[in-house]
């Protein structure tokens, strides 16, 4: 029997390259959607912003894992399936495999197909008693997965780094519905639940260097975007000609990226003129900044009633598990 995870949002939005950069770039304001900032080297200088100083989450976040993983595992329970959306290298993932107690099967979710067959190939061999069930899919749009050949006591699905941040609160709720939807009890098993990377609410000016660092990586990564924009939609985009901003908003409480024109100019994509103004902005991220209280409140909105919250002893970053109701450890 196949579990179906709903799509949060709709099939008809797929959109190729193209059509997104073309759509965006005659919106106002401009926009991009931030998942093209990772072709291979917009990855490879994501991968060099983890190592900066001024980049806290990641490090951060696995210190965390690598403190706590065994409390999260307890609480779990044995037997579970962990669904992991967005799993890339699952990095973080061994630190929870190693503790959970006869895990029923390991299902890593992740848009990049051949990434994704790499990173769960080294999981299979290293775990060699757990059962690995890759999923290539935008988990955005919906999927289908097989159950685990010996059955499980619950889902729990694992949304680790900050990537709830990226969605509005509106999306960030309906993507908070569909999973506690999707690993609510079926047959013999008990509900599940989520466990949720999610960065909190800190000093501006602590935010704002995290995403403009000193050394200029985080300029080079949101700029190579229109790097890849030049490179595969023949456009003509002169980067001299545009700068990266990084804003704190208090009242979303999140980070605005963009890019900004630094001129009035016109820019030719993919054979279509777009028009920039002095100073126009194209968004290309948002990261939103929880408290607490919050991320509570949107998870109880959204069906989990219970949770069990991690936090290092700078409160930079959290990491939360919130099960469905009567879901017992």
């Amino acid at each position: 029997m196949a579990r179906t995870f709903r799509a949060i949002a709709p099939p008809a939005e797929a959109r190729s390259f193209a059509d997104d950069v073309l759509v965006g770039l005659s919106s106002q304001p401009k926009s991009l959607p931030c998942k093209y900032l990772y072709d291979a080297r917009g990855s490879a200088l994501f991968d060099a912003i983890t190592e900066l100083d001024e980049y806290y989450p990641t490090r951060t976040e696995i210190a965390l894992m690598r403190e706590h993983a065994a409390e999260m595992a307890a609480v779990i329970g044995p037997g579970a399936l962990i669904v992991e959306l967005g799993s890339g290298s699952s990095v973080k993932t061994r630190m929870l495999l190693d503790e959970l107690e006869q895990p029923a099967g390991y299902i890593p979710v992740d848009i990049s197909a051949r990434h994704l067959a790499a990173a769960a190939d080294a999981i299979a061999s290293d775990y060699p008693e757990l059962e690995v069930l890759p999923v290539a899919a935008d988990f955005t749009r919906g999927f289908a997965i097989p159950r685990p050949s010996r059955g499980a006591a619950r889902c729990v699905v694992y949304f680790p780094g900050s990537t709830i941040g990226n969605l509005t609160v509106d999306r960030a709720l309906t993507l908070l519905g569909a999973i506690a939807s999707f690993v609510g009890a079926r047959d013999d098993e008990r509900p599940g639940g989520l466990l949720l990377g999610f960065d909190l609410v800190k000093r501006p000016a602590q935010l704002v260097a995290a995403y403009d660092d000193a050394r200029g990586i985080t300029a080079e990564f949101n700029l190579n975007l229109l790097t890849r924009i030049n490179r595969e939609l023949d456009a003509d985009f002169d980067l001299a000609q545009f700068e990266h901003r990084a804003i704190w908003a208090p009242e979303p409480a999140r980070m605005e990226i963009s890019i900004r024109s630094k001129s009035a100019q016109v820019v030719e994509v993919a054979g279509q003129q777009v028009h920039f103004a002095a100073g126009e902005d194209i968004l290309t991220e948002y990261s939103h900044k929880y408290t607490h209280a919050a991320i509570r409140a949107l998870a109880h909105e959204a069906g989990f009633e219970r949770e069990t919250i991690w936090t290092d002893a700078d409160a930079l970053f959290s990491v939360g598990l919130f099960q469905l109701p009567n879901a017992s450890a």
